[in-house]
């Protein structure tokens, strides 16, 4: 009796053993088919070989404990020539340069800048800062909101002028006048930019504002009436018609704003295009057209380098 029962159970036994083996393989098969969606779905590295990521990283004081990175454009011809370049200093870095580290899709500032010496000559060197991912709202922002909170942006600015600027201008040939250095950026970056611009006009003589949050804050537009009397500084406003019900108006009040206080009237262009989206597709397509305005760029020109 008692070897009859002990056949069973080893029966039994190697049977449950025998049926593991194929739910075995197909767990492994599933996980192979993951790991080549996974492959699939992997971006691919776009940015040019003149587009680096410094090894020196940045916290910035009392704004919160995450180290930037920060993005490096340098000219095609920076290594062959003894130069100074202008420098234009941007947020959001993760989406400039490269399509893997895009949110939704690249500016493709690089190739953009690459095509545009190719054809004329003119040269920039690119700073971009990454934004601190969850702490972007608190970073691109002067002013808290009630809800979405933010507020800490005059020390992100105070970074990019007191602390990167000088660190950028002593390691690498820029010009450093305000008249050569831009800022720039894009919704709450362009807000940031916005901010930055005039509050430190000496430093940032040269202002992208694209799609700007305005929203986010009413105290935007009496920092503008107390500091928008500028009349050396150069200011870009762009904006998509569909954007939103307040983007346009917004914005063209705040350009008028700027031009009852005194800012120079020539130095400042709005541009509203009807079907643009508030997307990084729509930056992209405009971006050339920010820093023609800028820099005064002929298209025809063509200089000796």
């Amino acid at each position: 009796m008692q070897r009859i029962l002990f056949l069973f159970c080893f029966l039994l036994l190697t049977f449950n053993s025998c049926k593991k083996v194929p739910e075995t393989k197909i767990e492994s098969e599933v996980k192979t088919d993951e790991k080549i969606d996974e492959k699939i779905d992997e971006k691919k590295s776009t940015k040019s070989a003149n587009v680096s990521i410094l090894k020196k990283e940045f916290i910035i004081d009392g704004l919160n404990d995450i180290s930037h990175k920060i993005w490096l454009y340098l000219p095609p011809n920076y290594q062959t020539s003894t130069e100074e370049y202008p420098v234009i200093y941007m947020h959001d870095a993760q989406n400039l340069f490269d399509h893997k580290t895009s949110f939704v899709g690249e500016w493709c500032i690089d190739e953009t800048l690459n095509t545009l010496y190719k054809k004329t000559g003119k040269s920039f060197i690119v700073v971009g800062i990454e934004n601190g991912g969850e702490k972007r709202i608190e970073e691109y922002t002067p002013w808290q909101h009630q809800k979405y909170g933010g507020g800490k942006g005059a020390m992100y600015i105070n970074f990019l002028a007191n602390e990167l600027k000088p660190f950028i201008d002593k390691n690498y040939r820029t010009k450093i006048d305000a008249k050569n250095t831009a800022i720039i950026g894009s919704s709450l970056g362009g807000l940031i930019s916005f901010y930055g611009g005039l509050k430190y006009p000496e430093v940032f003589g040269k202002i992208g504002a694209l799609s700007t949050s305005f929203w986010f804050s009413e105290e935007v537009f009496e920092f503008a009436k107390e500091n928008g009397n500028q009349q050396n500084s150069k200011l870009y406003f762009l904006v998509g018609g569909k954007e939103g019900d307040t983007m346009v108006p917004d914005t063209e009040n705040m350009a008028k704003i700027l031009q009852d206080v005194g800012f120079t009237k020539e130095y400042l262009k709005t541009k509203i295009v009807p079907e643009g989206q508030h997307t990084e597709a729509f930056w992209k397509a405009e971006f050339l057209a920010v820093i023609t305005f800028l820099y005064n760029i002929e298209t025809n020109e063509r200089t000796n380098h």
